[in-house]
């Protein structure tokens, strides 16, 4: 756990760095994918908001937790990142992800092997749910920037 939050915190520093790289038109221009940059770093608010949500829960619901999906096209659509300037989404993604650096130091060690039921008959524990999102911000961010160097 400790070297998800070492990535995350190392994360918080630099991707507001990295997003100044970019003009407010290049970081809003569509891409080949179905999102901005602007809107791929929504989606990552999403994403942090449903996790730091699931990363509560599991610890005191009833075992094993159900994880729930949301629909992200839907997400993103609504709360029209497209139409928000860049330095609120990176602000926004940067306190979230303080917030969840925050939850997952406190996870006692125990509840890290929680179940969580992911769907399709499948478990993961919540150490793995940790780790899945930290390479689901991973994944998005080599969207964005082109690298895994970030």
């Amino acid at each position: 756990m400790r070297e998800i939050i070492e990535r995350l915190n190392y994360l918080i520093q630099a991707v507001p760095k990295r997003v100044q790289q970019f003009s407010e038109q290049e970081f809003s221009a569509q891409l080949v994918s179905k999102w901005s940059k602007k809107e791929i770093l929504g989606h990552l608010c999403d994403s942090a908001t449903n996790n730091y949500h699931r990363f509560i829960k599991i610890q005191f619901d009833r075992q094993p937790f159900i994880v729930v999906p949301y629909n992200q096209n839907n997400w993103v659509l609504i709360q029209d990142y497209q139409g928000i300037p860049t330095d609120e989404i990176v602000d926004f993604w940067t306190t979230l992800n303080r917030h969840i650096v925050r939850v997952i130091t406190k996870i006692p060690e125990e509840k890290l092997l929680y179940l969580c039921d992911i769907g399709d008959n499948k478990s993961i524990t919540l150490s793995e749910l940790v780790l899945d999102y930290l390479r689901h911000i991973d994944h998005h961010l080599r969207q964005i920037f082109g690298t895994s160097d970030v």
